[in-house]
């Protein structure tokens, strides 16, 4: 299956495979959401409206999540050391593109290069462990690196808030020394893999379509709530509707298609998926407006505001394996039901933060709330997921996945400020910007709790066991936030 010679963890080897894999990863985690601290001051300073800040996330967005599954595809067929390099430098080059933006048009293009260089580097990162650790190894490396990146995820609004204290454009030039040193390190101890038994050929067609039915889909649901149903708009959104509908009929006549179709097969696998959709879209509405909220209308320092969502990383960061363990035990149904509806009960929460509002007494409780329901829910969500898939197509599950949670907080962004009223500059006027950001904090704790109910009708009460060395993995898996961490493809097929 690979070309690379096993290591071991505890090893100088191991520990360079290791570093390389946790860095690479860790600055496109990292840059998934420390930008949501400085939109404030990057609309003040570029004179953007709030359609701009929407793609100033949405651009990254877009481009990881229609291209990720074709990264690991590319780093299983060209080599997964040279993909992932490829994909760092690209990463940094775009990140100094970002640093050095003179207006939002300009930012806004490099964000979606910077998402071209995640989706290379990122199914790249988990691939060279998985081809380069065996057995017992493994799971270990794997947990190491799921852990690392959750530290890495927790430290990243904080360290966004101190950049934005002195420079928005810290946050994407700090980068480029950072992907220097990865490539350093990886031309020297990073072992070259790839996967021998890889079908031929790659889906282009596919990736083409999903692109561009993302892209267009997003572009017509942003502006409809600025402009409403103008021709332009409309156009787009035929246009992306007539593209998924493509890629639906290419997967299913591709040799090779980055979605077998044949896992859509199993009803559970499609309802966690829906419940993915729901969940992840809430997610990323509130992580995109909960830092406008504290800035704009509450008071709070970038600094402030990006600490202020620090212990729900950390929750999960403490408790997801434990939570992957249980759902192991009991069967993932009751915590797929009860941790949506304690994340909503967490957003009804935010609604208590106002201009008075302090970090003690408001923000805390919330956020404690709704990181326990998320530590509750996101592992028994993925491991449901692959338990539903074939073994052979648990690398393609696991991505189906991460793809759909990233795709469902591009879409949920583009869609809920406007269905909120929140366009145009209402994030410089705290009035406006208070009274949509209640009303869309509101529409995500409906979204959660439609995706409890959806949990509660389509997912058994206990589910047949999982092989032990996949649980192994699967519980060092679960710290993400902003998406669900990606089984590499290897782990396919049994080494």
């Amino acid at each position: 299956m690979t070309d690379a010679t096993a290591l071991r963890m505890g090893t100088p080897a191991g520990r360079w495979v290791l570093a390389t894999t946790v860095l690479g990863s860790g600055i496109v985690m990292i840059d998934s959401t420390v930008v949501n601290v400085a939109l404030e001051r990057i609309g003040g300073e570029l004179g953007a409206g709030f359609t701009g800040l929407q793609w100033t996330v949405n651009a990254y967005a877009l481009t990881l999540a229609a291209l990720i599954l074709l990264g690991g595809s590319l780093g299983d067929h060209l080599g997964r050391r040279r993909v992932f390099l490829i994909g760092v430098i690209w990463f940094a080059a775009a990140s100094a593109l970002c640093g050095l933006a003179p207006d939002i048009g300009t930012l806004i293009a490099a964000r979606a290069l910077q998402g071209v260089g995640g989706a290379l580097l990122t199914p790249g990162s988990l691939a060279l462990i998985s081809a380069s650790f065996h057995g017992a190894d493994r799971a270990a490396a794997i947990g190491a690196w799921s852990g690392l990146g959750g530290v890495a995820g927790a430290i990243g609004p904080f360290l966004g808030g101190w950049l934005v204290e002195w420079s928005w454009r810290a946050i994407f030039l700090i980068n480029v020394p950072l992907a220097a040193l990865i490539v350093v390190i990886a031309l020297r101890h990073v072992p070259e893999s790839r996967d021998t038994e890889a079908a031929a050929g790659l889906d282009v067609a596919g990736t083409v379509l999903a692109t561009l039915g993302l892209g267009a889909t997003t572009y017509g649901l942003t502006g409809l709530g600025e402009r409403g149903a103008a021709v332009d708009l409309v156009v787009a959104l035929v246009v992306g509707v007539l593209a998924l509908a493509a890629f639906v009929v290419v997967e299913r006549r591709s040799p090779h298609p980055l979605v077998p179709p044949s896992l859509f097969a199993d009803k559970v696998f499609t309802a966690i998926n829906i419940a993915t959709l729901l969940i992840y879209g809430a997610l990323g509405v509130v992580f995109f407006l909960l830092v406008l909220e504290l800035q704009t209308v509450a008071g709070f320092s970038p600094l402030e505001a990006g600490t202020a969502i620090l212990p729900v990383t950390v929750i999960m960061l403490l408790l997801s394996a434990r939570s992957g363990a249980l759902a192991g035990r009991i069967g993932p149904r009751l915590q797929l039901v009860v941790g949506p509806l304690i994340s909503a009960a967490g957003l009804l929460l935010l609604l208590r933060i106002d201009q008075n509002a302090t970090w003690l007494g408001h923000v805390l409780p919330a956020v404690v709330v709704f990181g326990l329901g998320l530590a509750a829910t996101v592992a028994p969500l993925t491991s449901t997921v692959l338990d539903a898939a074939p073994d052979r197509y648990a690398g393609s599950a696991s991505g189906v996945n991460n793809a759909v949670a990233r795709a469902a907080g591009l879409l949920s962004v583009a869609v809920i400020p406007g269905l909120a009223g929140i366009t145009g500059t209402a994030y410089a006027d705290a009035g406006v910007f208070d009274s949509g950001f209640r009303m869309a904090i509101v529409i995500c704790a409906a979204l959660l709790v439609l995706a409890a109910v959806v949990a509660l009708v389509t997912v058994r009460r206990r589910t047949e066991a999982v092989p032990s060395d996949r649980i192994r993995i699967e519980e060092c898996m679960h710290c993400g936030v902003s998406a669900p961490q990606t089984l590499p493809r290897s782990a396919e097929r049994t080494p």
